[in-house]
């Protein structure tokens, strides 16, 4: 769902600021009124037994005692009209003051889910290893923040079971797999000729081990690049996309174009597998006869490594899922040798990416062929001579 479409959020602090406002506004009406009928009532004089009777006043005394008795409910009436206008101007302002009470009330009710979602935000596949750790009494929040410890614990358990048995099953079908070789390769140097089906059948073969070969190698980098990564070390980016353009082949000065970028603090091994994985992947899904741009750039606190080739326009919701394991943009278009590749090429670039904390970006060029944008943050200075001297 886009932003545009999503609903719009709604603050719970201010539900419960509405509601502590609303309830003291209720209260303090209905204390009001309470004050009102109280302060309303009338007085009545009653005649007892020692009050004369109206014959025995005299007219004189009688007007006087009817003119205090007026003046007395006047004052009376003007104290009670006071009492309610004080009373409702001071519910007024309370009412005002409520606002801003039962927004700070709410604030500190809300501190610890505040904490606990920025420290939710923060754990990802990564860092499981973290905890929420809710401090104070055990009380609602207590147990949700321990309910949401157990879950992460939970998460990071199946999450290392997993990375450990691809790691484990990749590395015992090695033996296998160099079993299956020799007995190839044996049968392949026996003395005498070989019928054409049998040669042909063990070159199948063959082929078809070295890819499983590469497909575990793939696996197990895979598994290095999410889990128990060696220390870090400055690596000069510049020089393994060199390394990797001589390698294949290319002509350097027409695809490559490092301006002495800065060295990154990063594991050599895992970024040298992510710098020839995206050149073969330039180099096998490419048009005949076609083009492979490599840059390395400084940019800001990072270094940028762009990778582009030619070839037919790509579909940008297909460019998506190539990150994906196993997902292909479609079959080899240079022949390369009948190297279909494993299908993990861009999975293991994405995955070596995110364990350095950098950031991909794929995109389908307008004219044909794919972007794709590896943005590492640099290493230190000191780092960078160390790096360099390596």
């Amino acid at each position: 769902m886009s932003e545009r479409s999503a609903p719009r959020r709604r603050s719970v602090r201010w539900r419960f600021t509405r509601l502590y406002a609303g309830l003291f506004l209720a209260s303090g009406a209905a204390m009001l009124v309470v004050v009102g009928l109280f302060a309303g009532g009338s007085t009545v004089a009653v005649p007892g037994p020692g009050t004369p009777a109206a014959g025995d006043v005299p007219a004189a005394a009688a007007e006087r005692i009817a003119s205090l008795e007026h003046q007395l409910a006047q004052a009376q009436s003007r104290q009670t009209e006071q009492l309610l206008l004080g009373s409702g101007v001071g519910l007024a302002v309370m009412g005002l003051l409520s606002l801003l009470l039962g927004w700070y009330a709410a604030g500190r009710v809300l501190r610890p889910l505040r904490a606990m979602t920025a420290t939710t935000r923060r754990i990802s596949a990564d860092n499981l290893h973290e905890r929420l750790a809710v401090p104070g009494p055990h009380d609602e929040l207590r147990d949700l923040g321990d309910t949401i410890d157990e879950l992460l614990a939970r998460l990071e358990s199946s999450f290392a079971a997993q990375r450990r048995f691809v790691a484990d099953a990749s590395h015992e079908l090695r033996t296998p797999l160099a079993t299956m070789r020799a007995a190839v390769d044996v049968t392949l140097a026996k003395p005498g000729p070989l019928p054409e089906r049998t040669r042909v059948l063990a070159d199948r073969v063959r082929t078809e081990l070295d890819q499983v070969d590469q497909l575990l190698d793939g696996l197990l980098t895979l598994a290095r690049a999410q889990h128990d990564l060696p220390a870090p070390e400055a690596v000069a980016l510049d020089a393994l996309a060199a390394e990797a353009v001589a390698q294949r082949g290319l002509p350097v000065a027409r695809v490559l174009d490092a301006a002495a970028a800065s060295p990154v603090l990063g594991h050599r091994t895992l970024l040298r597998r992510l710098v020839g994985n995206l050149v073969d992947n330039a180099v096998v899904h490419n048009e005949q006869d076609g083009w492979v741009g490599v840059t390395v750039r400084t940019a800001g606190r990072e270094v940028e490594l762009v990778v582009e080739n030619g070839g037919a326009r790509l579909d940008p919701g297909q460019v998506a899922e190539l990150t994906r394991p196993f997902r292909r943009g479609g079959p080899e278009r240079t022949g390369s040798g009948g190297a279909a590749g494993s299908g993990l090429g861009l999975a293991i670039v994405a995955a070596v990416t995110e364990a350095h904390g950098g950031r991909l970006d794929l995109r389908a060029r307008e004219e044909g062929g794919l972007r794709v944008l590896v943005a590492l943050p640099r290493a230190g200075a000191g780092a960078g001579t160390e790096g360099e001297s390596s």
